[in-house]
């Protein structure tokens, strides 16, 4: 066997603050060959980004490489001075970070942020530099290269500055190339080109590339090994084959049982209890003991030794020791199935939306005048009934959180009708609507951004309450407070305690019990999974079909992710640029989509099956301006199937069943 291109080994890496230091990398190992994808999974806090910014030694202040070795092609880095380690970052060794907004200078053009990381690996001439420049956009496939190389940042969208970090990536043809949660923050359909591209950059020039991620689905479709983290160490190490096939440390099986699907819709997912332990503390035993559903007494007291499964099929677990003489019978357990939830019964229609337009003024000039309009929702129309679910999808921009600000009036709408018990939301008055509220209330995107880091969690559940006229007098409020908690997992006393001291995931929680203060009947959650890993995802998921399956609660569900929907919702309503072109129950649509934007997302969904050959439909460029929307279908520039009269006609709505509706000529 060939000597690998990447090799680390007993990597450790220390945090050091007030109390005792955190091992946040402890004795990390593994290997990459050269042209291969190696996935790094785990849940958020288990050390994947800490690996990798330890790699390129660009670790934070308080955080240093404690031992262990680092070698490219035998050259050990971390013995390498700073003068020469910078000549490695770049040339040799390239990392993607996980937000291009965040990595990208927002006061230079993106050719400029281009032609830096190029010429600090060599002088140029200037001509030389900028064909470079156009040469790398053209390889990332960015539409109208030329143009977008005098553009700024804000002046794109997520998939544009995805590719231009890439390309800076990509500038001096690296060995090897680190991808941090490449796709994690994009749409469906822009994940799919920006793996597609990577995968054709990876193969053309034989790069080998470290993937960080928690999407399995993105693991099976780009890697050919990869390796489980779990509290800053590496607890199973396999092919992609044979992990996808029959993964083997409880931790790993946890990960898939996880997933929301179809199958799974009409019982509880299978999260993983607890959260990741934090790592300043002293491991004596196995780090997964507390949140193991198959832990033995040994678990506790003796840390687990690499055993072999199966060929390079490697793991950390007591369960597969070769010493054991119940070890056939250890291995063969397996979780038994979650108690089936009961499907909420559908009610009478509690929301109807009819023709909801919200547009946006722009305004120019010296004296502000009105230029034009931002049609962010252009007539949509949509029900709900009490007890059920229905699914908004499409990609970012497209107007999905615009129609859930709408119903509540966060922004006023345009025209329209929003009846909510056969009362007009769009025709009460403000104070009219003030009491209307409480029974429709929303579950915001980023939690931490609509939680008041200066209010304690206790205040931020009672101020609702307050303005609502809800939940009784002080004391009546504050035992409500108390059961609101408990009712989302968490304990009484967090009451009392600022946002910042909680995970995500009990921030999500949070926010849920916020909603839920004021005893609504309709909640608008928009994309409340989207920042979490797939473990507190389940919890989030079985949470809210609790409540629904207990309150009666009917929800509009904001997403794109097409896996969620599948499991939540009972309708699915897909937006593009504003209107709804596909509705029905979640079976026929995402069964049997009709319109031909519904079957490009579907088949963008990466699938957790590394053997899956389906097709993915590449969309041409990227999602047209709301501002000035194409005439007749607006989705006729980017559709493979367009006929000449998509681009002048706007299509009727056909009916395929009772429920499931499509605008497209295809149906004329």
């Amino acid at each position: 066997m060939s000597a690998p291109l990447l090799r680390v080994d007993g990597l450790s890496t220390l945090i050091r603050g007030d109390g005792a230091p955190v091992r946040a990398v402890d004795g990390v190992s593994f290997e990459i060959a050269a042209g291969e994808v190696y996935a790094l999974v785990g849940e958020s806090g288990c050390g994947k980004s800490m690996t990798a910014l330890s790699i390129m030694r660009l670790l934070p202040d308080a955080a240093s490489i404690a031992g262990g070795a680092v070698e490219l092609e035998g050259e050990n880095l971390l013995a390498l001075p700073e003068v020469r380690m910078r000549d490695v970052r770049g040339r040799r060794v390239a990392m993607i970070f996980q937000e291009p907004g965040l990595s990208l200078n927002p006061v230079m053009t993106v050719g400029a942020q281009i032609a830096e990381a190029v010429l600090c690996h060599g002088d140029m001439e200037r001509a030389v530099v900028d064909a470079k420049v156009l040469e790398l956009l053209e390889a990332v496939r960015m539409p109208d290269a030329r143009r977008r190389m005098a553009e700024y940042p804000f002046q794109m969208s997520g998939g544009m500055k995805q590719r231009v970090m890439i390309a800076i990536a990509l500038a001096c043809d690296p060995d090897l190339l680190i991808a941090d949660e490449p796709t994690t923050a994009l749409d469906v359909t822009v994940q799919a080109q920006v793996l597609e591209l990577l995968r054709e950059l990876q193969r053309s020039r034989n790069m080998a590339m470290l993937l960080i991620t928690h999407d399995l689905g993105v693991v099976a479709q780009m890697a050919q090994r990869v390796a489980v983290m779990y509290a800053g160490e590496i607890i199973e190490s396999a092919a992609v084959g044979a992990f996808f096939s029959g993964a083997a440390h409880p931790y790993s099986r946890k990960l898939f049982e996880s997933l929301p699907d179809r199958a799974g819709r009409g019982r509880a997912l299978a999260a993983i209890r607890g959260a990741v332990p934090p790592l300043n503390r002293k491991f004596e035993g196995c780090r997964f003991v507390e949140r193991c559903d198959h832990a033995l007494p040994r678990c506790a007291g003796v840390v687990p030794q690499w055993s072999a499964v199966d060929g390079r099929h490697q793991v950390k677990c007591h369960l597969y020791e070769q010493d054991r003489p119940d070890i056939e019978t250890a291995v063969a357990i397996d979780v038994a199935s979650p108690l089936p939830a009961a499907a909420p019964a559908p009610g009478e229609v509690l929301l109807q939306v009819k023709g909801l337009k919200v547009h946006f003024p722009i305004h120019s000039g010296f004296l502000r005048r009105i230029s034009g309009h931002v049609m962010a929702v252009d007539g949509v129309s949509l029900e709900i009934a009490a007890g059920r679910t229905l699914g908004l999808v499409g990609e970012s921009g497209c107007g999905k959180t615009t129609v859930g600000k709408g119903l509540l009036r966060l922004v006023e709408p345009t025209s329209g009708e929003v009846k909510f018990g056969g009362e007009d939301f769009l025709a009460l008055s403000r104070a009219a609507l003030r009491g209307q509220r409480r029974h429709v209330q929303i579950i915001f995107q980023d939690p931490y951004a609509s939680l008041n880091p200066r209010v304690r969690i206790g205040d931020a559940l009672e101020e609702g309450m307050i303005a609502l006229h809800a939940g009784g007098d002080p004391g009546a409020r504050q035992a409500r407070i108390d059961a609101l908690l408990a009712e989302v997992g968490l304990a009484a006393d967090v009451k009392t305690r600022y946002p910042h001291e909680f995970s995500g995931g009990q921030r999500q929680r949070i926010d849920i019990a916020r909603a839920l203060s004021v005893e609504p009947q309709l909640i608008v959650c928009d994309e409340p999974t989207s920042a979490l890993d797939v473990s507190v995802q389940a919890q989030i998921l079985n949470l809210l079909k609790r409540l629904q399956r207990d309150k009666g609660l009917a929800y509009l569900f904001i997403s794109h992710n097409m896996s969620v929907i599948e499991y939540m919702a009972d309708e699915v309503a897909v937006m593009y640029l504003g209107r709804v072109v596909e509705r029905g129950a979640v079976d026929e649509v995402l069964r049997a989509p009709r319109h031909p934007y519904t079957q490009a997302l579907l088949s963008a969904v990466p699938v957790a099956d590394p053997g899956a050959t389906r097709p993915v439909i590449q969309l041409a460029g990227d999602l047209p301006s709301p501002v000035k929307p194409p005439q007749g279908c607006h989705f006729h520039p980017r559709c493979s199937a367009a006929l000449p009269r998509c681009s002048s006609e706007y299509p009727d709505e056909h009916r395929f069943s009772a429920a499931h509706t499509s605008r497209c000529h295809l149906y004329d």
